[in-house]
């Protein structure tokens, strides 16, 4: 009969050549022993270690006793963990018993590297994670009881737990954030800062945003059917990939990609959407201008996907792999909520909505970009006498609100109220109705219906008062 070889024979050469998964016997003895020893040093591992990062059993059930009495400011000795060890079904002679304790002890000569010894014990810990996510892919792979965008969201979100897992410094000193916020306003007020917002675009709102989108923020744009927020959410699109030159993923759910195409040659060329959408409607004059649309169009880093009934699951794999793919994105934007599926059909509508709005903030956060979030509002509005809508009619879910970093409805009232003046055709009221760490506010924008256009309201146009009732004609 074949004697049984002591897991410390093996080094990292023999692992290695034997697929045994990666570990290090000798630092998880120097951890334990180093606990042992000095149970001061409890303060430098116990953020960086579990039980479970050990790789030999008997290591974890030490480490675990070790921690109960550390946890309650217990003494942690030879006697004391085997008395904690008792608690446990075998587990002193799991552990190895007194003995074995004894030799932990006298393994390191001094306490001062424990922080060293657990880095490499909690590497090694994550390496086996990986390895054990790798098989489990694999053998879902091979399997047929996931669909590929499953399959990719799993393998992802292990991903993502890995990277999540592997940061061990999660407390920031006020000293160092006050520091480095001086440094930051300094270099702000020489001109010299790098900038931490993205611009929409259009200078009020950017204003009231105190200069723009930031990462990690969601954004939901808020309006009735036809009110234009799919036009924001374009125009801010272009915007940023245009101006900033930064890649922006836009998630259209509601409309086919050729009409988002359809609507950008329009918004960039300025040229009526009924004629880009019917080419022998083009007028002679019109020609140069598609050409230079063309030319600036075919340049911007806009990635379109037009799949309809995402849900959040396979936004998140499509935008990690956008980001991936690209690089640091500038911006995603969501058209619309309400098209959004849930990953369980059966729910009620309102936690599939719940479950969307805080998958995408969290997916802001990940990213380290803003998502603008485009949401219909309840018809209710339509009966009021004012009809900007407020936070009250985010439609079915209240999550939306409490997710948002930031609110914006948009309101025309020539579309609400058809019998305007035409002077109030290209005027677009826009509130931000919730903003962190700002305040709300009311702004007049522009908006050009015909070309889904939204921009600053020119300084040298008076915004519109007449409302005598005018017959509307049309501007092809």
């Amino acid at each position: 009969m074949n004697a049984r070889v002591p897991d410390s024979t093996f080094d990292d050469g023999a692992a290695a050549t034997l697929r045994i998964p990666p570990h290090s016997i000798h630092a998880e003895q120097a951890v334990l022993g180093s606990l042992l020893l000095d149970n001061a040093t409890w303060d430098k591992v116990g953020d960086l270690l579990v039980a479970e990062d050990f790789y030999r059993y008997p290591h974890r059930l030490i480490f675990a006793a070790i921690s109960v009495l550390c946890n309650a400011n217990r003494p942690a000795d030879l006697v004391t963990v085997l008395d904690q060890l008792e608690k446990v079904r075998n587990g002193p002679e799991e552990a190895g018993g007194l003995a074995y304790l004894g030799s932990l002890a006298n393994i390191v000569p001094s306490a001062s590297n424990i922080r060293r010894y657990a880095e490499i014990v909690r590497t090694m810990a994550l390496r086996r994670r990986v390895v054990s996510l790798c098989d489990e892919a694999s053998t879902a792979a091979f399997g047929q009881e996931l669909t590929f965008e499953q399959l990719l969201e799993k393998v992802n979100a292990g991903l993502s737990a890995l990277d999540h897992g592997a940061s061990t410094n999660d407390w920031h000193e006020m000293d160092q954030g006050v520091v480095e916020l001086l440094d930051r306003i300094q270099a702000q007020a020489d001109g010299t800062a790098e900038q931490d917002f993205t611009p929409t675009g259009l200078t009020l709102l950017d204003d009231r945003l105190d200069g723009g989108m930031r990462p990690g923020e969601l954004i939901v744009v808020g309006a009735r059917p036809s009110m234009g927020k799919s036009a924001l959410g374009l125009s801010v699109a272009v915007n940023v990939a245009r101006d900033i030159g930064l890649p922006v993923g836009f998630f259209s759910m509601e409309m086919p990609k050729a009409q988002v195409v359809n609507r950008m040659m329009s918004l960039q060329s300025h040229i009526h959407l009924s004629r880009v959408k019917r080419g022998e409607r083009l007028r002679d004059f019109d020609w140069p201008q598609i050409t230079s649309a063309v030319e600036v169009l075919r340049q911007l880093p806009i990635h379109i996907n037009d799949q309809g009934g995402l849900n959040i699951n396979q936004v998140r794999a499509r935008a990690r792999g956008l980001a991936r793919r690209r690089g640091k994105l500038g911006l995603l934007v969501v058209d619309y909520l309400g098209l959004m599926a849930g990953t369980d059909a059966k729910a009620p509508r309102t936690y599939q909505l719940e479950e969307a709005t805080k998958g995408l903030k969290g997916l802001a956060k990940e990213l380290h970009c803003p998502i603008v979030l485009l949401a219909q509002v309840k018809r209710t509005v339509e009966e009021r006498v004012d009809q900007m809508p407020i936070l009250s009619d985010l439609r079915d879910s209240g999550s939306i609100e409490q997710d948002a970093d930031i609110v914006v409805f948009v309101h025309r009232e020539y579309k609400a109220k058809p019998g305007l003046s035409d002077e109030w055709k290209y005027h677009a009221k826009v509130s931000v109705a919730k903003v962190r760490d700002g305040e709300p506010g009311l702004m007049d924008l522009m908006y050009i219906g015909e070309n889904t256009r939204f921009m600053d309201w020119p300084t040298d146009t008076p915004l519109p008062t007449n409302r005598v009732v005018t017959k509307r004609g049309s501007d092809l």
